[in-house]
Protein backbone atom coordinates (compact mmCIF):
# COMPACT_ATOMS: atom_id res chain seq x y z
CA UNK A 1 0.00 0.00 0.00
CA UNK A 2 1.31 3.59 -0.89
CA UNK A 3 0.28 6.40 0.77
CA UNK A 4 1.06 10.59 1.36
CA UNK A 5 -0.04 13.47 2.77
CA UNK A 6 -2.84 15.02 2.14
CA UNK A 7 -2.03 18.29 -0.48
CA UNK A 8 -3.32 21.16 1.72
CA UNK A 9 -2.34 20.53 5.67
CA UNK A 10 -2.28 24.20 7.75
CA UNK A 11 -1.95 23.74 11.78
CA UNK A 12 -3.93 25.81 14.20
CA UNK A 13 -2.72 25.85 17.65
CA UNK A 14 -5.40 26.87 20.19
CA UNK A 15 -5.29 27.68 23.10
CA UNK A 16 -8.21 27.15 25.62
CA UNK A 17 -8.62 29.16 29.12
CA UNK A 18 -9.93 27.80 32.41
CA UNK A 19 -9.76 27.89 36.23
CA UNK A 20 -7.72 25.67 37.99
CA UNK A 21 -9.53 25.19 41.11
CA UNK A 22 -7.09 23.51 43.39
CA UNK A 23 -4.33 25.94 42.29
CA UNK A 24 -7.15 28.84 43.60
CA UNK A 25 -7.74 27.05 46.89
CA UNK A 26 -4.17 26.94 47.45
CA UNK A 27 -3.62 30.74 46.76
CA UNK A 28 -1.75 29.91 43.61
CA UNK A 29 -2.51 31.45 40.12
CA UNK A 30 -5.82 30.16 39.48
CA UNK A 31 -6.00 30.70 35.67
CA UNK A 32 -4.99 27.30 33.43
CA UNK A 33 -3.89 27.34 29.64
CA UNK A 34 -4.50 24.06 27.66
CA UNK A 35 -3.33 24.13 23.99
CA UNK A 36 -4.07 21.28 21.16
CA UNK A 37 -2.91 21.69 17.39
CA UNK A 38 -6.03 21.84 14.78
CA UNK A 39 -5.66 20.18 11.66
CA UNK A 40 -7.26 22.62 8.76
CA UNK A 41 -7.33 20.18 5.30
CA UNK A 42 -9.28 21.73 2.68
CA UNK A 43 -10.07 18.82 0.92
CA UNK A 44 -11.73 17.31 3.98
CA UNK A 45 -13.90 20.61 4.81
CA UNK A 46 -13.52 20.26 8.42
CA UNK A 47 -11.35 20.21 11.69
CA UNK A 48 -9.11 17.45 13.13
CA UNK A 49 -7.51 18.00 16.30
CA UNK A 50 -4.19 15.88 16.65
CA UNK A 51 -1.86 15.19 19.68
CA UNK A 52 2.04 16.08 19.36
CA UNK A 53 3.25 12.96 17.71
CA UNK A 54 0.74 13.17 14.86
CA UNK A 55 2.02 16.64 15.05
CA UNK A 56 5.26 15.57 14.46
CA UNK A 57 4.57 12.65 12.09
CA UNK A 58 2.69 14.98 9.67
CA UNK A 59 5.99 17.22 9.46
CA UNK A 60 7.60 13.83 8.60
CA UNK A 61 5.68 12.74 5.64
CA UNK A 62 5.81 13.67 1.97
CA UNK A 63 2.70 15.02 0.34
CA UNK A 64 4.21 14.88 -3.77
CA UNK A 65 5.58 11.58 -3.53
CA UNK A 66 4.16 8.32 -2.72
CA UNK A 67 5.83 6.06 0.05
CA UNK A 68 5.40 2.89 1.14
CA UNK A 69 2.87 2.40 4.04
CA UNK A 70 5.27 -0.12 5.72
CA UNK A 71 7.93 2.67 5.95
CA UNK A 72 5.66 5.09 7.64
CA UNK A 73 4.95 2.55 10.13
CA UNK A 74 8.32 1.90 11.11
CA UNK A 75 9.10 5.16 12.14
CA UNK A 76 5.75 6.43 13.73
CA UNK A 77 4.11 3.08 14.11
CA UNK A 78 1.27 1.58 12.78
CA UNK A 79 -1.65 2.83 15.37
CA UNK A 80 -0.47 6.20 14.33
CA UNK A 81 -0.64 6.02 10.38
CA UNK A 82 -3.82 4.17 10.84
CA UNK A 83 -5.26 6.98 12.70
CA UNK A 84 -3.87 9.94 10.19
CA UNK A 85 -5.36 7.65 7.09
CA UNK A 86 -9.08 7.24 8.83
CA UNK A 87 -8.67 10.89 9.23
CA UNK A 88 -7.98 11.70 5.60
CA UNK A 89 -5.12 13.94 6.35
CA UNK A 90 -2.78 10.77 5.10
CA UNK A 91 -4.48 9.43 1.32
CA UNK A 92 -3.66 6.01 0.24
CA UNK A 93 -4.23 3.94 -2.88
CA UNK A 94 -5.89 1.29 -1.14
CA UNK A 95 -9.64 0.60 -2.35
CA UNK A 96 -11.12 1.17 1.04
CA UNK A 97 -10.02 4.54 1.05
CA UNK A 98 -10.69 5.62 -2.33
CA UNK A 99 -13.13 8.15 -1.45
CA UNK A 100 -10.63 10.53 0.91
CA UNK A 101 -7.85 10.15 -2.18
CA UNK A 102 -10.49 11.16 -4.71
CA UNK A 103 -11.31 14.13 -2.49
CA UNK A 104 -6.99 15.11 -2.18
CA UNK A 105 -7.21 14.66 -5.80
CA UNK A 106 -9.76 17.11 -6.89
CA UNK A 107 -8.55 19.55 -4.68
CA UNK A 108 -4.95 19.11 -6.45
CA UNK A 109 -6.37 19.39 -9.90
CA UNK A 110 -7.91 22.32 -9.32
CA UNK A 111 -4.65 24.54 -8.88
CA UNK A 112 -5.88 26.36 -5.33
CA UNK A 113 -3.67 28.78 -3.68
CA UNK A 114 -3.62 26.50 -0.60
CA UNK A 115 -4.30 29.60 1.73
CA UNK A 116 -7.10 30.48 -0.82
CA UNK A 117 -8.23 27.20 -0.95
CA UNK A 118 -8.71 26.70 3.53
CA UNK A 119 -9.96 30.48 3.54
CA UNK A 120 -12.66 29.20 1.49
CA UNK A 121 -13.31 25.95 2.88
CA UNK A 122 -13.63 26.27 6.36
CA UNK A 123 -15.57 29.87 5.97
CA UNK A 124 -18.49 27.80 4.47
CA UNK A 125 -22.15 28.16 6.32
CA UNK A 126 -24.07 25.39 6.52
CA UNK A 127 -27.49 25.80 8.14
CA UNK A 128 -26.92 29.16 9.66
CA UNK A 129 -29.61 31.93 10.96
CA UNK A 130 -28.72 35.23 11.50
CA UNK A 131 -29.48 37.11 14.73
CA UNK A 132 -32.52 39.09 13.45
CA UNK A 133 -32.51 40.74 16.84
CA UNK A 134 -28.98 42.69 16.21
CA UNK A 135 -29.36 42.75 12.29
CA UNK A 136 -30.04 46.19 12.73
CA UNK A 137 -29.36 48.27 16.08
CA UNK A 138 -29.85 51.87 15.99
CA UNK A 139 -26.37 53.51 16.09
CA UNK A 140 -27.63 55.25 19.02
CA UNK A 141 -27.29 51.64 20.77
CA UNK A 142 -23.97 50.43 18.74
CA UNK A 143 -22.29 53.90 20.29
CA UNK A 144 -23.64 52.78 23.34
CA UNK A 145 -22.15 49.41 23.27
CA UNK A 146 -19.23 49.73 21.34
CA UNK A 147 -18.12 53.87 21.48
CA UNK A 148 -18.25 55.72 18.91
CA UNK A 149 -17.06 54.49 15.28
CA UNK A 150 -13.82 55.38 13.28
CA UNK A 151 -14.62 58.57 11.53
CA UNK A 152 -16.64 58.49 8.07
CA UNK A 153 -13.45 59.47 5.96
CA UNK A 154 -10.25 60.49 6.98
CA UNK A 155 -7.82 63.71 5.41
CA UNK A 156 -3.91 63.17 5.09
CA UNK A 157 -2.95 66.30 4.61
CA UNK A 158 -4.21 68.92 6.98
CA UNK A 159 -1.81 71.57 5.63
CA UNK A 160 -4.27 73.51 3.40
CA UNK A 161 -2.58 71.88 0.39
CA UNK A 162 -5.66 70.02 -0.82
CA UNK A 163 -7.01 70.73 -4.44
CA UNK A 164 -10.57 71.12 -4.74
CA UNK A 165 -12.23 69.67 -7.71
CA UNK A 166 -15.29 70.91 -9.65
CA UNK A 167 -18.70 69.57 -8.69
CA UNK A 168 -19.40 67.30 -11.75
CA UNK A 169 -22.81 68.47 -14.15
CA UNK A 170 -25.22 66.70 -14.38
CA UNK A 171 -25.41 63.24 -16.57
CA UNK A 172 -28.18 60.94 -18.18
CA UNK A 173 -26.56 58.28 -15.63
CA UNK A 174 -27.18 59.92 -13.05
CA UNK A 175 -30.50 59.58 -12.43
CA UNK A 176 -30.35 55.46 -12.70
CA UNK A 177 -26.91 56.20 -9.55
CA UNK A 178 -29.09 58.11 -7.65
CA UNK A 179 -32.11 55.64 -7.65
CA UNK A 180 -29.89 52.68 -7.01
CA UNK A 181 -30.24 51.59 -3.76
CA UNK A 182 -30.85 48.01 -1.23
CA UNK A 183 -33.96 46.98 -0.90
CA UNK A 184 -35.49 45.44 2.13
CA UNK A 185 -39.22 45.64 1.53
CA UNK A 186 -40.11 43.77 -1.43
CA UNK A 187 -43.69 43.52 -2.47
CA UNK A 188 -44.50 39.94 -1.61
CA UNK A 189 -47.34 39.72 -4.68
CA UNK A 190 -45.65 41.61 -6.83
CA UNK A 191 -44.77 39.20 -10.54
CA UNK A 192 -41.27 40.08 -12.80
CA UNK A 193 -42.01 40.30 -16.00
CA UNK A 194 -40.23 37.73 -18.51
CA UNK A 195 -39.04 40.97 -20.46
CA UNK A 196 -37.89 42.52 -17.35
CA UNK A 197 -36.06 39.46 -15.95
CA UNK A 198 -34.62 38.66 -19.70
CA UNK A 199 -32.91 41.98 -19.74
CA UNK A 200 -31.60 41.40 -16.02
CA UNK A 201 -30.11 38.43 -17.03
CA UNK A 202 -28.90 39.52 -20.25
CA UNK A 203 -27.40 42.58 -19.40
CA UNK A 204 -25.81 41.44 -16.29
CA UNK A 205 -24.46 38.26 -16.78
CA UNK A 206 -24.89 37.17 -20.08
CA UNK A 207 -21.85 37.10 -23.76
CA UNK A 208 -22.15 39.92 -25.36
CA UNK A 209 -19.40 38.43 -28.12
CA UNK A 210 -16.83 35.53 -27.73
CA UNK A 211 -13.50 35.49 -29.02
CA UNK A 212 -11.01 32.55 -30.05
CA UNK A 213 -7.65 33.65 -28.64
CA UNK A 214 -6.01 30.10 -29.53
CA UNK A 215 -7.53 27.17 -30.76
CA UNK A 216 -10.31 25.96 -28.22
CA UNK A 217 -9.65 28.98 -26.07
CA UNK A 218 -12.09 31.20 -26.11
CA UNK A 219 -13.05 34.64 -24.00
CA UNK A 220 -16.40 36.30 -23.23
CA UNK A 221 -16.99 39.48 -23.44
CA UNK A 222 -19.56 41.05 -20.64
CA UNK A 223 -20.37 44.52 -19.52
CA UNK A 224 -18.62 44.04 -16.25
CA UNK A 225 -14.82 43.26 -15.83
CA UNK A 226 -13.21 39.60 -14.92
CA UNK A 227 -9.51 39.02 -14.53
CA UNK A 228 -8.03 37.85 -18.20
CA UNK A 229 -11.21 37.94 -19.73
CA UNK A 230 -11.92 34.80 -18.57
CA UNK A 231 -15.73 35.44 -17.04
CA UNK A 232 -15.27 32.08 -14.46
CA UNK A 233 -18.95 33.11 -12.62
CA UNK A 234 -21.96 31.34 -13.50
CA UNK A 235 -25.70 32.78 -12.24
CA UNK A 236 -28.46 30.23 -11.15
CA UNK A 237 -31.40 31.79 -10.80
CA UNK A 238 -34.30 31.31 -8.18
CA UNK A 239 -37.48 32.09 -9.95
CA UNK A 240 -40.30 32.35 -7.44
CA UNK A 241 -42.66 34.81 -9.39
CA UNK A 242 -41.10 35.24 -12.88
CA UNK A 243 -43.78 36.04 -15.95
CA UNK A 244 -43.99 32.18 -17.79
CA UNK A 245 -41.49 30.77 -16.05
CA UNK A 246 -42.59 27.54 -13.21
CA UNK A 247 -41.14 28.37 -9.71
CA UNK A 248 -37.91 26.61 -9.51
CA UNK A 249 -34.09 26.70 -10.21
CA UNK A 250 -32.27 27.88 -13.36
CA UNK A 251 -28.96 27.80 -14.27
CA UNK A 252 -28.62 30.57 -17.17
CA UNK A 253 -26.74 29.88 -20.38
CA UNK A 254 -24.68 33.14 -21.06
CA UNK A 255 -24.09 32.72 -24.41
CA UNK A 256 -27.48 31.23 -25.80
CA UNK A 257 -29.41 34.02 -23.09
CA UNK A 258 -31.62 30.77 -21.86
CA UNK A 259 -32.28 29.56 -19.07
CA UNK A 260 -31.73 25.80 -18.10
CA UNK A 261 -34.37 24.25 -15.47
CA UNK A 262 -32.80 22.05 -12.69
CA UNK A 263 -34.95 21.76 -9.61
CA UNK A 264 -39.18 22.56 -10.46
CA UNK A 265 -40.98 23.61 -7.30
CA UNK A 266 -43.85 25.00 -5.62
CA UNK A 267 -44.08 28.90 -4.14
CA UNK A 268 -43.74 27.54 -0.99
CA UNK A 269 -40.56 25.19 -1.33
CA UNK A 270 -38.56 28.47 -2.97
CA UNK A 271 -39.97 30.57 -0.55
CA UNK A 272 -38.30 27.93 2.07
CA UNK A 273 -35.05 27.79 -0.16
CA UNK A 274 -34.56 31.33 -0.22
CA UNK A 275 -34.78 31.66 3.44
CA UNK A 276 -32.04 29.34 4.19
CA UNK A 277 -30.18 30.51 1.11
CA UNK A 278 -29.84 33.85 2.78
CA UNK A 279 -29.43 32.79 6.32
CA UNK A 280 -32.62 33.28 7.57
CA UNK A 281 -32.35 37.46 6.09
CA UNK A 282 -36.02 37.38 5.49
CA UNK A 283 -36.28 40.58 4.13
CA UNK A 284 -34.60 38.95 1.21
CA UNK A 285 -36.94 36.57 0.43
CA UNK A 286 -40.21 38.20 -0.86
CA UNK A 287 -38.04 39.03 -4.63
CA UNK A 288 -39.70 37.60 -7.35
CA UNK A 289 -36.28 37.16 -8.78
CA UNK A 290 -32.77 35.52 -6.88
CA UNK A 291 -29.32 34.85 -8.31
CA UNK A 292 -26.93 32.57 -7.06
CA UNK A 293 -23.46 33.91 -7.93
CA UNK A 294 -20.76 30.78 -8.82
CA UNK A 295 -17.45 30.48 -9.63
CA UNK A 296 -15.96 27.96 -11.76
CA UNK A 297 -12.34 27.82 -10.18
CA UNK A 298 -10.94 25.56 -12.63
CA UNK A 299 -11.54 28.59 -15.23
CA UNK A 300 -9.78 31.08 -13.25
CA UNK A 301 -7.35 28.93 -12.03
CA UNK A 302 -6.40 27.19 -15.70
CA UNK A 303 -4.75 30.65 -16.30
CA UNK A 304 -3.67 31.76 -12.72
CA UNK A 305 -2.57 28.78 -10.83
CA UNK A 306 -1.74 28.65 -7.16
CA UNK A 307 -1.93 32.26 -7.65
CA UNK A 308 -1.51 34.57 -4.57
CA UNK A 309 -4.13 36.85 -6.14
CA UNK A 310 -6.60 34.76 -7.98
CA UNK A 311 -8.67 33.88 -5.11
CA UNK A 312 -9.26 37.91 -4.67
CA UNK A 313 -10.11 37.75 -8.44
CA UNK A 314 -12.82 36.23 -7.67
CA UNK A 315 -14.43 38.12 -5.57
CA UNK A 316 -14.10 41.04 -7.41
CA UNK A 317 -15.62 39.21 -9.98
CA UNK A 318 -18.98 38.62 -8.04
CA UNK A 319 -18.87 42.48 -6.91
CA UNK A 320 -18.58 43.59 -10.76
CA UNK A 321 -21.50 41.31 -11.61
CA UNK A 322 -23.96 42.22 -8.71
CA UNK A 323 -23.23 46.10 -9.17
CA UNK A 324 -24.30 45.77 -12.96
CA UNK A 325 -27.08 43.63 -11.39
CA UNK A 326 -27.97 46.73 -9.05
CA UNK A 327 -28.04 49.53 -11.84
CA UNK A 328 -30.13 47.26 -14.30
CA UNK A 329 -32.70 46.66 -11.31
CA UNK A 330 -32.65 50.52 -10.78
CA UNK A 331 -32.97 51.03 -14.59
CA UNK A 332 -36.16 49.14 -14.38
CA UNK A 333 -37.44 51.28 -10.97
CA UNK A 334 -35.99 48.33 -8.88
CA UNK A 335 -34.62 47.51 -5.74
CA UNK A 336 -32.00 45.13 -5.79
CA UNK A 337 -29.80 43.29 -2.78
CA UNK A 338 -26.53 41.55 -2.82
CA UNK A 339 -25.37 39.10 -0.24
CA UNK A 340 -22.56 37.53 1.29
CA UNK A 341 -23.99 35.87 4.41
CA UNK A 342 -25.53 33.12 2.78
CA UNK A 343 -25.73 28.58 3.67
CA UNK A 344 -22.79 28.37 0.76
CA UNK A 345 -23.21 24.01 1.99
CA UNK A 346 -27.46 24.41 1.43
CA UNK A 347 -26.53 26.01 -2.02
CA UNK A 348 -24.63 23.39 -2.72
CA UNK A 349 -26.55 20.43 -1.89
CA UNK A 350 -29.64 22.42 -3.74
CA UNK A 351 -27.49 22.85 -6.86
CA UNK A 352 -25.15 19.98 -7.04
CA UNK A 353 -21.85 21.24 -6.71
CA UNK A 354 -18.48 20.31 -5.65
CA UNK A 355 -17.13 23.51 -3.36
CA UNK A 356 -13.62 22.28 -4.32
CA UNK A 357 -15.03 23.20 -8.17
CA UNK A 358 -17.21 25.43 -7.83
CA UNK A 359 -17.52 28.24 -5.55
CA UNK A 360 -20.59 30.09 -4.13
CA UNK A 361 -19.64 33.66 -3.82
CA UNK A 362 -23.13 35.74 -3.22
CA UNK A 363 -26.63 35.68 -4.00
CA UNK A 364 -28.89 38.69 -5.16
CA UNK A 365 -32.15 39.54 -6.37
CA UNK A 366 -34.65 42.15 -7.35
CA UNK A 367 -38.46 43.14 -6.98
CA UNK A 368 -40.50 46.04 -7.02
CA UNK A 369 -41.01 47.31 -3.65
CA UNK A 370 -43.95 46.94 -1.31
CA UNK A 371 -43.88 50.62 -0.60
CA UNK A 372 -43.61 49.98 3.20
CA UNK A 373 -40.45 50.63 5.41
CA UNK A 374 -40.73 47.56 7.66
CA UNK A 375 -36.80 47.14 7.69
CA UNK A 376 -34.33 49.89 7.46
CA UNK A 377 -33.33 51.26 3.42
CA UNK A 378 -30.31 53.55 2.90
CA UNK A 379 -32.11 55.60 0.21
CA UNK A 380 -30.51 58.55 -1.38
CA UNK A 381 -32.62 61.70 -0.43
CA UNK A 382 -31.60 64.55 -2.19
Amino acid sequence: MLVRRCAVLFLEPREDLDVDWAALFAGQGAIGASLEWVALAPHLGREVVLDATALAALGGMSLTLWRERAEYEARFGAELVDSLLASGLLVSDAPEFAALRERDEVLRSQHWRPLSATAHMFSRWADMRVDKGMQFPSFDELVEHYGSPPAPTINRRDDGQAIALPLPPQAPLDATLFQRYTGRNFDPLAVLPLATASRLLQRAFGAQGQHEMAPDAFVLKKLSPSAGGLHPTEAYVLAQRVEGLAPGLYHYQPVQHSLEPLTLMSTAQTEELALRMVADQDWFVPAPLLVILVTRVERNFWKYRNHAKAYRALLLDAGHLSQTFYLLASEAGMPAFVTAAINEVDIEQALGLDPLKDMVVAVCGCGPASGAQDTVEMRYEP
